[in-house]
């Protein structure tokens, strides 16, 4: 992408320490520096934040996702309320990553519905828009009384696995709430679709009761949003190659990559797995078959198209 021209010298980014490197990557592209900011902790784990820059009348982009640990979370909403006590014209927290974003409804008594909490919480401390990628749910955008930009990872899966050349390929729904989605990667891969039906005991603890469609001999592609301790991924494996799948491939927006993730999918037998760099994956949690795709050009390009009030949508036509 081209530096940003000198009409629309405003934008100002910014980024907390969450994932530095995809910040980097952004300003990158948009041809514009990170803005200089100061945070750090006190003896007691208490969190500072300064921006180092005038902000005053500017268009500010906070990058920032908000993946455990909680401090990510008090980061991006200590910069947001920095930069608006600064006088910046407007914020835009980008949040590649929405945490607690699971806990979307009251599905038993007395538990709270966390995602709408986080999302005041955002919009509290002087969100004026919020540019994210991949919501669990999409209904999540009703959360915020303000404009939403929902961004996908699916084109840059999609252009992956076409370069492949699959074998009559499958794409298979790790459960019946991801069909929808399949559905979609199975159209534009011009490939078939398979549901597992699977059951869930507790909390991270997935099991494969059944898998309605033809596998056998095919390639298969696993979607799904996010991949934490990869419970449902590895058993969805394990259950297409009982079935005589030749190879089976998995991707997922954000890899969360929690507990036994990665000994669960460098054993499951799985082909590939394909994430984007949403969440910073550390070197202990990378393994051989797993690829990292950027969506740093998509970001930069829905920041720029915001900043300019050009349409977001037209990003995915």
């Amino acid at each position: 992408m081209a530096p940003i021209s000198q009409a629309r010298s405003k934008l100002l980014l910014l980024s907390g320490t969450a994932n530095r490197p995809l910040a980097e990557e952004v300003a990158e592209h948009l041809g514009q520096p990170l803005c200089k900011v100061t945070i750090k902790r006190f003896a007691d784990g208490e969190i500072f934040v300064k921006i180092d820059e005038n902000v005053r009348g500017r268009d500010v982009y906070i990058i920032q996702p908000t993946n455990p640990p909680a401090e990510n979370l008090m980061e991006l909403l200590l910069l947001m309320d920095a930069a608006k006590r600064a006088s910046a014209a407007r914020v835009t927290p980008v949040i590649p990553y929405f945490g607690y974003a699971r806990q979307d409804r009251k599905d038993q008594p007395r538990v709270a519905i966390s995602a709408r909490l986080i999302a005041n919480m955002v919009t509290m401390a002087g969100a004026d828009r919020v540019l994210g990628m991949d919501f669990h749910q999409h209904q999540m955008q009703g959360f915020f009384d303000l404009p939403v930009d929902h961004l996908y990872a699916a084109p840059a899966f999609v252009n992956h696995f076409r370069q492949k050349r699959l074998n009559d390929p499958v794409v298979v729904a790790p459960d019946v709430g991801s069909a929808k989605m399949a559905r979609g990667f199975a159209k534009r891969l011009n490939a078939t679709l398979a549901i597992i039906d699977k059951r869930r005991p507790s909390a991270n603890i997935a099991e494969v009761v059944n898998v309605v469609g033809e596998v056998e001999g095919r390639d298969c592609v696993i979607p799904d949003d996010m991949i934490d301790t990869a419970g449902t991924m590895s058993e969805a494996v394990r259950a297409l190659k009982r079935l005589g799948a030749k190879d089976v491939y998995c991707c997922a927006t954000h890899a969360l990559l929690s507990g036994p993730a990665v000994e669960r999918l460098s054993t499951s037998g799985v082909k590939e797995v394909v994430v984007t760099n949403t969440i910073a994956i550390p070197p202990e949690r990378r393994f051989e078959q797993l690829t990292v795709l950027s969506i740093a050009g998509l970001l930069a390009k829905a920041i720029g198209y915001t900043h300019s009030d050009q349409s977001v949508s037209s990003l995915f036509d």
